[in-house]
């Protein structure tokens, strides 16, 4: 499982360079606040109709390796044709090249991750994805110091890093697509499960702040007053406050029911985005991005868990792609698109301000949702008990 941990910590290596850097690349070119919404919101769009045909393709392929290394080299080829031209629609298309491919490399490696475990039952998926965290920290505050020299090198070390991760999974064990054979059975199965799409709806109203953040907050920080040094350290705070839930992840999951961690989720979301809201200095911005850990990498590994346990084996790959269609695609094209206009209209401050209220619509579904699933396990016991009399 080596190969695995090496394989997290490098793959985000290639997010820490790309989702952090691209905003302040699309500015450094001239792009407006609306045009910079339009080039990151069109993307994710993509990878909605991206997501569900990778996910077929990896539960029918003789093998997701093989799905998994052909996303890694289309992601590292198309970075490399960004900077022939700064031209709006000619980025436009790049972006959506890009996404095509990137976008489902961590849907794809989390189900071959994931079931590699399940015959392992010696290492955790959160003690795997730890590397990617330890990955993005140390690339956030390495390439923060490249960017500040030239902010085009990030198209040839994000190309670099692809390469190391396909040169890692060519060590992985075979892991095949199990409709690769016999009957299929088609992803609309997922939507049968209710608690499943409540899970995903609620993620996907807290993945929209996050999408917005991921594209606009580069260049809100510059705007306080920080350079590109000084974004890269806020990464590594963000990237290493996941540890603690990453070492307790599986503990957490089978203790504790997942709408309680959905609310701590979406409370800490709620508190960040206000900080973000009313700070003026930008050094008060890096004591508030510590809350990271409680909201991104905890929204990401319990719901690939909770798939990976919930989801029939011949939809796995499916499960995981459509949760990656919520929040990378649907999630950021909301987040980046409409975020965008607001930001022009009403300026990002009070754009961060609205997203704490929709943080905070959230924790009230999620309230609800509990004292009803509650109840109905009342119910169900009460049931169990008139039959046992």
């Amino acid at each position: 499982m080596t190969y695995f941990l090496l394989f997290y910590m490098i793959v985000y290596m290639g997010n820490a360079v790309y989702g952090t850097y691209i905003p302040v690349y699309f500015q450094s070119v001239g792009a407006s606040p609306a045009q910079i919404g339009s080039l990151l919101s069109l993307g994710p769009l993509v990878a909605v109709l991206a997501q569900p045909l990778w996910g077929t393709i990896g539960d029918r392929s003789k093998t997701k390796n093989s799905v998994l290394a052909l996303l890694l080299i289309g992601s590292g080829v198309s970075v490399l044709l960004f900077p022939i031209s700064s031209a709006f629609y000619y980025m436009l298309l790049m972006v959506c090249l890009f996404t095509f491919f990137q976008t489902s490399i961590f849907a794809i490696s989390d189900a071959i991750t994931l079931e590699e475990l399940d015959k392992q039952k010696r290492w955790s998926f959160g003690g795997i994805r730890l590397g990617g965290t330890f990955g993005f920290a140390i690339m956030s505050f390495a390439f923060g110091y490249l960017a500040k020299m030239n902010i085009n090198y990030l198209f040839p070390v994000f190309a670099a890093v692809m390469l190391v991760s396909l040169l890692l999974l060519t060590r992985f064990p075979k892991i095949s697509g199990y409709q690769s054979a016999g009957s299929k059975m088609q992803v609309w199965v997922l939507f049968k499960n209710r608690k499943l799409m409540i899970y995903l709806g609620i993620n996907l109203v807290l993945q929209i702040t996050l999408g917005y953040y991921y594209s606009f907050f580069p260049i809100y920080f510059r705007e306080l007053g920080a350079d590109n040094v000084m974004i890269g350290w806020s990464m590594v705070i963000s990237s290493l406050s996941e540890i603690p839930f990453l070492l307790f992840a599986n503990r957490l999951m089978e203790r504790v029911r997942l709408t309680h961690i959905l609310l701590i989720s979406s409370f800490a979301a709620a508190l960040r985005w206000i900080c973000f809201s009313f700070t003026e200095n930008p050094y008060w911005v890096l004591p508030a991005q510590a809350l990271h850990g409680l909201i991104f990498i905890v929204l990401t590994v319990t719901m690939a868990m909770y798939i990976n346990r919930e989801v029939p084996k011949e939809l796995k790959a499916s499960g995981q792609t459509l949760n990656g269609l919520l929040s990378l695609g649907v999630a950021r094209i909301i987040g980046s698109f409409f975020g965008g206009f607001a930001s022009e209209a009403y300026g990002m401050r009070s754009v961060f301000l609205f997203n704490a209220w929709i943080a905070l619509a959230c924790s009230a579904c999620i309230i609800w949702v509990t004292i009803r699933e509650k109840k109905a396990e009342s119910h169900i016991n009460e049931n169990k008990g008139v039959l046992n009399r």
